[in-house]
């Protein structure tokens, strides 16, 4: 075996040296040439976005939480598509392995389509598959085009493809490393079979999404090699080591005008696996000086016995996340944005585990990666006059992955992920004003949320209530977005298999940033025997649809309960409420007792937050019949909690010293490593 090691699969992430014939065709571009030939390969990979979704089958395919990229020759992303940017970024580690592994055997030729879904070789988790191919132009390699989504069955010891109850990567199911699956721009039967037989669960699914993103690549490949026709090749090979130059130039002019310093985030989550405890997901310091940055992730937690574990590159791909939608976002979609930011990821941490660690779950303990580069570039951006306006507050960044699977209503098997909770969460809070309410997926700001009435008919389940979610922000000057809420009913058939992945039932991952506050937690709530479908057909009037009614007076009858988010998977009958699906809202920006006390009202109004948090914590005073506002009663009383922060507060030397003094629990502590270093323990064993 040759697993690329962390270091070399972050090396391969960097930007091969242009050579001279790559600057001599950069020469050749005339004057406009560039600025017409980047958009024209933007609109070559909206086409193949759009083939892609029409292609998918599973929800999040057709949902567009998905990714297609062209790359250099050598293998360096150009640009990409609107989309999962994390899919992009990690693609030219498999391709360079590719080219320096199979070269000659088996060999790289025109037609071929390659797989992988193995993050040990570049990957993300093996739920996120890539196809790549290569572009011949008369012979000659000239590009290679890519395309990625997650599709939610692996053959895994959990339908979903991402099993909580996995200890090592052995019980993940399929875990492909980069091979060849077609020539001459077909993939071969065999290939399919064996797709089909890992997706047992859901082999139709696992099979057409398998199609679809080689149909994706394909005509990114087509509309390549017609522009080498129209333009010549050395127009193409100029024009991508163009987007390259462009890239680093610009990240580089970004990032010098950024005050250097040292500026750092701790994230944590409340659980692994099944297990509540206590993880420091994330722990960067990020080095700025001059046009560099170097992140140290030296603190974070060590890896655990479950699949909350990412590798490198994994990690890399979820900051690319934050930084090509908020940093770089008028740069290509390039690799050549990461050439001045350098890692140092400790081994045997949560973020660079053992090669036998499970991982299917990587994005999960990201989130803490997610949510930390809010806060770090938030506060590097702050300082620069043309980009302070850029530090968003976190997003809901929860990702919690609500799974189904079994027989639907059409006797087909199936085992998918439900786009609409995760592609409704709520946007961080902002300089000038309020994050967007269900903006969307933090992973895919461009995802769509399906519509209900697709998913009843496509699914087994019934969706009484699809809301925002009211209070579920992060209350601050600049509120975060609220996230949705749905209620699924099993329907049609006997019974439906469930399971979530989730850790943020006792504490969020998010922080907000200059004063806001973090999002509420997200319960595990279902309904046994629940006399839901019942009452709806006799026409009940006093079951209402409101949220807040249902769960404090427990209005729809049935065993109730609320656990943990993440739930292994288990059987619901026909009725049953299998689950509430929270989408989580973002994160305040800003001391709530700066808002406008208009903006609460308006708040109530829209019914975006409710009475309670305007009185207590924005502690605005108003007529709740004619929302009339008390301006004078609300300044006193916003200036009586100022005082009162005053007389609460301590020195930073003295809450410091309290601090080192508290203890806890050592049970809470089992995933931590030592306290309050986050050092390694001991070694885990894998069976």
């Amino acid at each position: 075996m040759s697993i690329p090691t962390p270091e070399e699969k972050l090396a391969m992430i960097k930007v091969e040296p242009a050579d001279e014939d790559e600057l001599r065709c950069v020469e050749t571009l005339a004057p406009g040439d560039f600025e017409v030939g980047f958009e024209r390969t933007n609109n070559i990979l909206e086409e193949a976005m759009e083939v892609f979704m029409r292609s998918s089958r599973s929800s999040m395919g057709v949902a567009g939480d998905s990714m297609v990229a062209v790359f250099t020759g050598k293998g360096d992303m150009g640009n990409a598509s609107s989309g999962t940017y994390l899919h992009a970024i990690i693609q030219p580690a498999i391709i360079k392995y590719i080219m320096k592994n199979y070269t000659e055997n088996p060999g790289v030729s025109e037609g071929d389509i390659w797989f992988t879904n193995d993050a040990l070789y570049g990957g993300i988790h093996n739920p996120d598959q890539v196809i790549v191919m290569p572009v011949f132009y008369k012979g000659e390699l000239i590009a290679w085009t890519g395309a990625a989504s997650h599709t939610t069955e692996t053959g895994a010891s959990e339908p979903g493809g991402m099993p909580i109850n996995a200890n090592s990567r052995f019980l993940e199911g399929g875990n492909f490393p980069p091979m060849k699956i077609g020539e001459n721009s077909r993939i071969r039967d065999d290939i399919l079979e064996l797709m089909a037989a890992f997706g047992l669960r859901a082999p139709q699914m696992v099979v057409i999404d398998l199609k679809a993103r080689a149909t994706a690549a394909d005509r990114a490949r087509k509309r390549i090699i017609e522009l080498a026709e129209e333009k010549g090749v050395d127009y193409v090979k100029g024009l991508f080591r163009k987007m390259l130059i462009v890239a680093e130039e610009g990240a580089r002019k970004k990032i010098s005008a950024w005050a250097d310093g040292i500026y750092r985030s701790a994230n944590f989550s409340d659980g692994v696996g099944l297990e509540i405890g206590l993880v420091r997901s994330c722990f960067v310091s990020v080095t700025k000086k001059g046009d560099r940055l170097t992140m140290d992730f030296t603190g974070t937690s060590p890896e655990n016995p479950y699949s909350y574990n990412a590798h490198v590159q994994a990690v890399v791909g979820h900051i690319s996340n934050y930084i090509y939608e908020y940093v770089f976002y008028d740069l290509p979609v390039s690799s050549a944005t990461f050439a001045s930011i350098d890692f140092i990821f400790p081994p045997g941490s949560c973020l660079n585990p053992d090669v036998r660690a499970a991982t299917s779950c990587a994005v999960m303990i990201a989130t803490g990666v997610m949510s930390a580069m809010h806060n770090v570039f938030g506060k590097m951006m702050f300082s620069s006059k043309d980009m302070w306006q850029h530090s968003v507050a976190s997003h809901g960044n929860a990702g919690n992955a609500m799974v189904v699977a079994g027989l639907s209503q059409w006797n087909l098997p199936f085992a998918d992920m439900l786009a609409y909770s995760i592609n409704s969460e709520g946007q961080g809070g902002r300089p000038t004003q309020d994050g967007v309410n269900a903006f969307g997926f933090p992973w895919c700001v461009f995802g769509r949320t399906p519509d209900v009435e697709e998913m009843e008919l496509d699914l087994p389940i019934l969706i009484p209530l699809s809301n925002h979610w009211k209070d579920s922000c992060g209350h601050g000057k600049y509120r975060g977005g609220v996230g949705t809420v749905q209620i699924w009913v099993t329907h049609h058939v006997p019974q439906i298999f469930f399971m979530a992945i989730a850790d943020n039932s006792k504490m969020q991952t998010p922080q907000p940033l200059f004063g806001g506050y973090a999002p509420c937690t997200v319960p595990g709530i279902s309904i046994r025997g629940a006399d839901i479908m019942e009452r709806m057909a006799k026409g009940d009037k006093s079951l209402t649809m409101e949220l807040y009614d249902i769960l404090s007076n427990k209005t729809i009858g049935g065993e109730w309960q609320n656990e943990f988010f993440a739930r292994a998977t288990t059987m619901f009958n026909q009725n049953d409420v299998i689950t509430f699906g929270f989408a989580t809202g973002g994160a305040g920006y800003g001391d709530p007792l700066d808002r406008d006390p208009a903006l609460v009202v308006q708040d109530i109004r829209g019914e975006i937050i409710s009475d309670w948090s305007a009185e207590n914590v924005y502690k605005v005073v108003y007529d709740k019949k004619t929302l009339k506002i008390g301006k004078s009663e609300t300044e006193e009383l916003r200036a009586q909690t100022r005082k009162q922060r005053v007389d609460d507060g301590m020195t930073f030397e003295t809450f410091n010293e309290n601090w080192r003094q508290e203890k806890v629990d050592d049970s809470l502590l089992k995933f931590y490593g030592t306290w309050p270093d986050a050092e390694v323990i001991a070694p885990i064993f894998r069976p």
